[in-house]
């Protein structure tokens, strides 16, 4: 997939996409932590637009992956920043979330200079990409260590992201991955009725990863029981963990377009 992704990025760049001539940066330092703490940002070459962000964490279970930007989101219609992390074991896990939110952050002070729109700013991110997502825009402390507020996104938008207490966290604490648990590290300890609109997408449950639907679909219902009035939640039927991600985008940018279209979630 990641190789279609850059083959597109290129005919971007050469052709231009219909709104206008895009332009990829690489490796944009965003925090001086590690060496990781870089983005692909894709951005239009006009800077004076104000084009709505979509910031994309990859996957790879905290301990592997590396930034990419999906091709799907590569159509010239937002502005596109991919971030790396700081990953386990050589990091903590409490090293990858604040990663996530300092490069929200930066998005969030500098992306006009980039033509985007700092008040547009849509997360998202597969698999630990959407721990992470979820993480930063439900447990608002990440945020607030740069000034930023989580209220302040437009939408967290998690593709089979673990809402329990990430494995490879437990994995550390000699724990199963079969073996749940939910502490203040987990997105379901962080429910709460006045976060951004939150679209949940996963897998079929009979395909999917440890159970993820399933915790997810609890992570829904306990949303909803808060008062949260914009919490959605998509079962992709035949489709596995790794497989659900490129169909799930559909979903995401349907959900971006109607928020931004009528100002409604």
């Amino acid at each position: 997939m990641r190789r279609y992704a850059t083959l597109l990025l290129m005919l971007v760049m050469a052709l231009g996409a219909a709104a206008g001539d895009f332009i990829v940066e690489k490796n944009v330092r965003y925090s001086e932590a590690g060496e990781r703490c870089v983005a692909d940002v894709l951005h239009p070459a006009d800077t004076a637009a104000r084009m709505p962000v979509i910031v994309w964490f990859h996957g790879g279970g905290l301990t592997g992956g590396d930034k990419f930007i999906p091709e799907q989101l590569a159509g010239g219609d937002y502005v596109v920043v991919a971030p790396s992390y700081r990953l386990l074991p050589g990091a903590s896990l409490e090293d990858c979330i604040d990663d996530a939110a300092a490069a929200t952050a930066w998005v969030i002070k500098n992306i006009a200079r980039f033509g985007g729109d700092p008040s547009r700013v849509f997360v998202s991110g597969h698999s630990a990409g959407g721990y992470l997502t979820s993480m930063i825009g439900l447990d608002k402390k990440w945020l607030a260590r740069y000034g930023c507020d989580a209220d302040s996104l437009a939408a967290l938008i998690p593709f089979s992201g673990q809402v329990i207490t990430h494995f490879a966290h437990r994995e550390q604490k000699g724990l199963s991955p079969l073996t749940p648990m939910v502490d203040e590290m987990a997105p379901l300890y962080h429910v709460r009725k006045d976060a951004p609109p939150y679209i949940i997408i996963s897998g079929d449950r009979e395909l999917e990863l440890y159970g993820r639907y399933e915790e997810n679909a609890y992570m829904w219902r306990m949303m909803k029981l808060a008062g949260h009035p914009a919490t959605y939640i998509y079962e992709l039927d035949g489709y596995n963990h790794g497989d659900m991600a490129a169909p799930a985008h559909h979903i995401m940018i349907n959900h971006i377009k109607k928020i931004l279209s009528d100002g409604k979630n």
